[in-house]
């Protein structure tokens, strides 16, 4: 099965198991180096300063298997009864992720919320460790 495929039915198929269908929430699922797949989800926290993305907990995850990360895919349904939308990551978790090296591949936002994944490297080009 093509990787992108995967990643997305095992978050569209872990958002429904943890929020219930058609409700609000997001998952992000991050592949690794082994061909496993980490998912985490965005904490509910009642403060929104305290809030963290979604790929944060799959994150530390693969920091303590001492696992590269290779993929990153975050789906959310912003409200109850909307469709899922594919994000791309935000510039602090594309920081987070440039520790695995600058061809870790992200989904990316797209108008039909098709997964096309473009590198780190694609997507900051002028990524502060990248002297030109």
């Amino acid at each position: 099965m093509d990787i992108g495929k995967e990643m997305f039915e095992k978050a569209l198929n872990f958002l429904n198991y943890r929020y219930g269908e058609d409700k609000a929430g997001g998952v992000a699922v991050l592949r690794i180096e082994t061909g496993e797949y980490l998912i985490s989800i965005w904490p509910e926290c009642f403060n929104s300063s305290a809030d963290l993305c979604a790929e944060v907990g799959a994150i530390c995850e693969a920091h303590k298997l001492n696992k590269k990360v290779t993929h990153s895919l975050c789906i959310c349904r912003q409200n109850d009864n909307e469709n899922y939308e594919i994000l791309s990551p935000c510039g602090i978790c594309q920081e987070r992720l440039y520790y695995w090296g600058k061809d870790v591949k992200c989904a990316i936002s797209t108008k039909d919320n098709s997964v096309i994944f473009k590198t780190l490297e694609e997507l900051q080009p002028y990524y502060w460790l990248n002297k030109q």
